[in-house]
């Protein structure tokens, strides 16, 4: 991204603020109607695509060309069109109006201008996916096998794509015009307001005097401030350029330290109440409140974060590793009288709780962030300071604009080929019929379509593809877009394209791979646990009080049992047939026979406590 200076700035700052102002007026009084709002949006968006983000590595970082300021202009062009001539657009009858020589060009035009935006911004895999969906509606009868499909004419593939709500102003791109709007805003006051530095002192606090306190500072903050920040990799270069140099500063390697930042980072956009763009996109794709979202959460990320904690103690109980003195750290009663800062996640989660539209519980939480601002004069938000929060929060908001008009159009060639029918059929054929190959094969395909895909980009194409395989196999639709959502994020930590782990390791100095295997070692339970709440939906505290109970005990079991078998340590080092009857009762315990789960969660308890014993009773004899 570019770093501008004097005029180019300034006109950026206010150009951005107007964005902000936008999302904030649609927030409170109502958003237009939804094909008009998204190109209102794109409109305003997409040309911060080129005016932000240079060309290529050559050009200029500090200024503008001319060509840039040019093609952003250009960009409004397509978007202003249908904001002039709305009525008659909503008026014509798709496939059956001529599309008229205008709207041709302009959409090409935008075609065009959002693939090199998205080249820009996002980067070359979801151009590449974009384009070839794209061609497959023109193209689509030329290709061989189970592949071939329908041609359109280029006029029906352009008013798929523009003139319609099914293609780039499709269904993600109006999340990103709404909810996600009003989300950044508010992460951008909470920023202001001192809650993200005070998420780290929270951290920093209660956990950083337990063994490896460093690394359980990184993956606390990590975890509040994930939660609100959306990125995986903004995660790791917000929270990690502390928590890095202080894990290999008492003794982790240089490669664990970067893992346990990657792993932590990526695992906030699972941690509710935020979540980041994705589950925003699940509400609307699965049409039920936000709030199932965050219930269905909940449980898999306590698991996912729990596992960690429990990886990275055992780690430094292996290794002999201290945690910080309670010198080193900000003293609980400090801490404890400014808890008043988490008064804006709370009071959003308790207007969401109660019903409220997720965007107007996004505008109430800014309210309280400002109010929370007040008792402190390094925090209190004047006029300035309401502005720069509100510029801060939608500064990045082009990665996610840019990422769902462009995925997008691969909703709106599924749409219109019907390939994602064909796509089932194929999988369907290949597994058998055989639910577990059929998630396995979904794995692969939403891992893959994650390498070098922000989690929001990566999610809608897994959606779009793996989703309806799910679906027809019998897989609830929340377990199923779950499941792909889940793969989505841990992209992130999965060699060979790794994006929080290579930030990770730009920090810590490491070998990128050697941080990304070690970040999957970590998060072991994050490729585990979409299998196990597919088969078990008390996972997802979706069954009676009973089957969530099952649920919740099987996380616990599942977390201990692969906890201890991976890391290889107890309390000493754990012998091989000790760590495979470890991994035999976790797997027993996320099975979807209750009287499996139970098995395993006893057994893990009672083996857990023998070996335990066993070591007190050697030392005591020696």
């Amino acid at each position: 991204m570019r770093k501008l200076s004097g005029i180019s700035y300034k006109i950026m700052y206010v150009y951005i603020v107007i964005i902000g102002l936008f999302h904030l007026y649609t927030s409170i009084f109502g958003a237009y109607e939804a094909y008009l709002q998204k190109n209102i949006h794109l409109g305003l968006v997409l040309p911060l695509a080129f005016i932000l983000f240079p060309l290529n590595k050559k050009a200029p970082m500090q200024s503008v060309p001319l060509y840039d300021w040019i093609l952003g202009a250009a960009a409004m062009l397509p978007s202003l069109y249908v904001v002039l001539n709305y009525e008659d657009i909503t008026m014509r009858i798709v496939q059956v109006d001529p599309v008229t020589q205008v709207q041709f060009i302009l959409g090409i035009l935008l075609f065009a201008l959002l693939m090199e935006g998205t080249r820009r911004v996002v980067g070359l895999p979801l151009t590449i996916i974009a384009c070839l969906f794209t061609s497959y509606m023109y193209f689509g009868d030329k290709l061989p096998g189970v592949m071939e499909g329908l041609s359109f004419p280029l006029s029906e593939v352009v008013e798929q794509i523009y003139l319609t709500d099914e293609g780039i102003f499709s269904m993600p791109l109006g999340v990103s015009s709404t909810l996600v709007a009003a989300f950044l805003i508010f992460g951008g006051f909470l920023e202001k307001c001192g809650t993200g530095a005070y998420f780290m002192e929270v951290a920093q606090a209660f956990t950083g005097t337990a063994p490896g306190g460093p690394a359980n500072i990184a993956v606390m903050s990590s975890c509040l401030f994930g939660s609100i920040s959306g990125s995986a990799v903004a995660n790791v270069y917000g929270t990690g350029t502390f928590t890095i140099p202080l894990m290999k500063k008492i003794g982790y390697p240089a490669h664990f330290a970067g893992a346990v930042e990657a792993v932590a980072s990526s695992g906030g956009q699972i941690m509710p109440p935020v979540m980041g763009a994705g589950a925003f996109l699940m509400a609307s794709f699965l049409g039920v409140p936000f709030v199932k979202i965050m219930t269905a959460a909940i449980v898999p990320a306590l698991l996912y974060y729990g596992a960690v904690f429990l990886m990275i103690r055992l780690e430094a109980l292996k290794c002999g590793l201290r945690g910080l003195t309670a010198e080193e750290l900000p003293k609980k009663s400090a801490v404890l009288k400014r808890a008043y800062l988490f008064a804006p996640i709370i009071a959003l989660v308790y207007f969401l709780l109660i019903g409220y539209t997720p965007m107007r519980a996004a505008v109430i939480g800014v309210g309280v962030a400002w109010l929370s601002s007040l008792p402190k004069k390094e925090t209190r938000m004047g006029p300035k300071a309401v502005i720069d929060a509100i510029y801060g929060g939608c500064k990045s908001i082009t990665l996610v604009c840019v990422a769902c008009a462009s995925a997008g159009t691969v909703l709106g060639s599924v749409a219109l080929t019907g390939v994602g029918v064909k796509l089932v059929g194929f999988v369907l054929a290949f597994s058998r019929g055989i639910p577990l190959i059929a998630l396995f094969l979904v794995m692969i395909v939403s891992l893959i379509l994650g390498m070098g895909l922000p989690t929001t980009g990566a999610y809608i194409l897994a959606a779009a593809l793996g989703v309806p395989i799910l679906t027809t196999l019998g897989f609830p639709p929340l377990a199923a877009h779950m499941f792909v959502f889940y793969y989505a994020i841990i992209s992130n930590i999965t060699p060979p394209v790794a994006l929080a782990a290579y930030a990770a390791s730009s920090i810590a100095g490491s070998d990128a791979n050697k941080t990304g295997f070690t970040a999957c070692k970590l998060g072991f339970l994050a490729f585990v646990t979409p299998f196990a709440f597919c088969y078990d939906q008390g996972i997802l505290l979706q069954l009676d009080l009973l089957g969530n109970c099952y649920g919740i005990i099987a996380c616990i079991a599942a977390c201990f049992g692969f906890g201890f078998a991976i890391m290889g340590y107890l309390n000493r080092p754990l012998a091989k047939w000790e760590r495979v009857l470890f991994v035999t009762l976790a797997i027993a315990a996320l099975s979807p026979n209750q009287a499996a789960t139970i098995i395993g969660f006893i057994g893990t308890i009672a083996l857990t406590v023998v070996l335990a014993k066993v070591k007190k009773g050697k030392a005591a004899a020696a």
